[in-house]
């Protein structure tokens, strides 16, 4: 007791201290009580009730967390799955049932491996332990769902932008109702489906109701590109079978077709000369521009603008300015051509090749020569007036009787067109204007073509380029040049005059120039050595351009090759021996004549015919019926090639 108290208050009527006096006493222990006499039985009587508020710190039983698992609850039919325990401990055992599948063991992250045999799989998993005192987790179960089987889908071709498209979804599992086509892109719209009914969703066409058949569905791309993972899966609405991996992606070019460029249509031309074409209203997407020849016999020139090259049979054009441009090229070969030209984006497939243009036909033909390639004519001629004998440029071998003149002729002129022979001057010993013509490619007999400008002169030298033929001097007092038209029957015209008089000379021709070569100073001679030259572009006096080496050029006649003139026979002088002698001279500048090898027998009044390669003469007194050919390219003698089928002299040559 700590306080002084009242002795009277503190005890009760037998002496004892009043136990509701007694502060600061300790509780007695067991022992303390049993000390005192008290057995534990005699403590009777029923004990207060226990708040279980006041119950703490009693251990209880301690459960193992239940494992945690993750992976994908749907499998392929027959196939497998991984599956992890998110909160794997090694320490721990766990216990799996599978059903309708098989379970492989874990490894140490936790994994395994679910396999589907049959029906809808699934399993229990629970986690134990032998050691640490802790009851089983509680069961886990997994239901898994088998994926529907893959659909295929069609490959429709790349087309046009904002053109109907059309994919064609195989469904290959009866478990589906649901097909979703994954586009890859918003850019597009939703048109129809053959069977059941459909929706754009986002990036998707879902489709469902197509309880037969497999849906074709229709869309239209909305913008250019190349979309390349078009795909499809089937799903089931009610999760009874899982979806579907996605089919095989498809990709597809959405493209603007670039618009058709327009070609010109330029005049008929020849193989020599230069043809342009304009290929206008090219579309501005456009990266080249294709000219289609539809042949490789062209050779390419230029363009107007960038740069072209020759491809196969077409000309590609790139860096043009504008919305034209022009392509320069000039064909080969005589024929007609079907011309086309397109455009195309090289950079981006988005723009596809524009259609072919209209074709133009041109018509090529072949551009002309001076020189023949087929045969030699042999016209007229002292004993022989009228006979026109034919001869194959390409094989020797006799001449052949072709057709007649329609007037006698002798000491005429001749020249060549590409379809016709001309002879102008004398018709026999009687100096005449005539000029007769004959056909090359038909057996027919001359026709009267025109008149020549003057009848004074006969027996000079004949020239010619493609539409006219030019009659130089003849007679030893004449100096004068006519020329007349091949197309015309108009008569002939003065075109100038020779530096000299000459009868009995020859006449050479290059593509731009006549050339009058040797020829009588009088009557009996002596004969000329000057070589004159004019021009056929204009008219206007010869120049003296040069000399033959000797003067056995009256009566001589000349074969034309592209670059030379090539003198043959001839005499110095009435009576005198005939030469055999050839000079070539050129025609690129003022030169004198020289050696170019003999004829097989010496000649004069001959008649020339010039060919591609080589040069030929015929008939000539001295000579008569012998046909000689002689080289252009090189040097030597004269080889015989056939004779004519009448012995002639003062005949006209002409070749095709």
């Amino acid at each position: 007791m700590s306080n002084t108290r009242n002795l009277s208050n503190l005890l009760d009527s037998n002496g004892d201290v009043k136990a509701t006096h007694l502060d600061n006493a300790p509780t007695p222990t067991k022992s303390e009580i049993e000390g005192l006499g008290i057995a534990a039985s005699s403590l009777t009587g029923a004990l207060p009730a226990i708040s279980g508020a006041n119950l703490t710190g009693i251990l209880t039983a301690v459960t193992l967390d239940s494992p945690s698992i993750s992976g994908t609850l749907s499998v392929d039919s027959g196939s497998n799955v991984t599956h992890t325990i998110g909160n794997w401990s090694e320490e721990l055992n766990y216990t799996i049932t599978p059903t309708n599948c098989t379970v492989g063991s874990i490894n140490a992250s936790g994994e395994f491996i679910v396999t589907h045999t049959s029906g809808v799989p699934s399993y229990t998993i629970k986690a134990t332990t032998d050691n640490l005192g802790l009851d089983d987790s509680s069961l886990v179960t997994k239901n898994l769902v088998v994926k529907l089987t893959a659909p295929t889908i069609s490959s429709p071709a790349d087309t046009p932008v904002t053109t109907n498209v059309v994919y064609t979804v195989t469904s290959t599992d009866s478990g589906d109702d649901k097909i979703i086509l994954d586009m890859g892109t918003s850019n597009f719209t939703y048109q129809s489906v053959d069977v059941g009914s459909g929706s754009k969703v986002g990036n998707t066409v879902e489709v469902t109701g197509f309880t037969t058949g497999n849906p074709a569905i229709t869309v239209q791309f909305t913008a250019l590109g190349t979309y390349a993972s078009v795909k499809a899966k089937s799903t089931n609405i009610a999760g009874t079978y899982g979806d579907s991996n996605y089919s095989s992606s498809d990709s597809i070019v959405c493209y603007e077709q670039l618009s058709a460029p327009s070609l010109n249509a330029p005049a008929d031309s020849d193989d020599a000369t230069a043809v342009t074409y304009t290929i206008s209203s090219i579309d501005s997407n456009a990266t080249k521009v294709i000219f289609d020849a539809q042949s490789s016999n062209f050779t390419y020139g230029s363009v107007g603008s960038g740069s072209g090259s020759k491809v196969g049979n077409t000309v590609e054009i790139t860096g043009w300015s504008g919305t034209s441009v022009t392509v320069t090229l000039t064909y080969t070969t005589a024929a007609t051509y079907t011309n086309r030209a397109k455009v195309t984006n090289t950079a981006d497939a988005t723009y596809t090749d524009s259609a072919w243009s209209s074709s133009d036909s041109i018509i090529i033909s072949a551009s002309y020569a001076f020189q023949g390639s087929s045969y030699g004519f042999d016209a007229g001629g002292y004993q022989s007036q009228y006979t026109i004998d034919r001869f194959s440029l390409s094989s020797s071998g006799n001449s052949t009787d072709w057709a007649d003149l329609s007037y006698s002729s002798q000491y005429d002129s001749g020249t060549s067109s590409g379809s016709h022979g001309y002879n102008s001057g004398s018709s026999s010993d009687d100096i005449t204007a005539i000029v007769q013509k004959f056909a090359f490619t038909s057996q027919t007999n001359s026709t009267s073509h025109c008149d020549l400008a003057s009848s004074s002169c006969w027996s000079g030298g004949g020239h010619n380029n493609e539409n006219y033929g030019w009659d130089s001097t003849g007679w030893w007092n004449c100096t004068q040049i006519d020329r007349y038209s091949f197309t015309s029957t108009s008569t002939a015209t003065d075109w100038g005059d020779t530096t000299t008089a000459g009868g009995y000379s020859s006449g050479a021709s290059s593509s731009t120039h006549g050339y009058r070569v040797g020829g009588n100073t009088s009557n009996d001679g002596p004969g000329s050595t000057t070589i004159d030259r004019f021009s056929m572009s204009s008219s206007g006096d010869a120049t003296d351009v040069g000399d033959l080496s000797g003067t056995q050029a009256f009566g001589c006649c000349c074969t034309s090759s592209t670059t030379h003139g090539i003198k043959h026979g001839g005499w110095s002088s009435w009576g005198s021996s005939y030469s055999n002698i050839m000079e070539r001279f050129s025609f690129a500048s003022s030169a004198n004549g020289v050696d170019w090898g003999d004829l097989t027998v010496g000649r004069v009044f001959v008649a020339p015919h010039s060919g591609v390669d080589y040069g030929f003469v015929s008939s000539g007194k001295g000579g008569n019926n012998v046909i000689d050919r002689h080289s252009y390219s090189s040097s030597g003698n004269a080889t015989d090639w056939g004779d004519l089928s009448v012995g002639r002299r003062c005949a006209t040559g002409h070749h095709y």
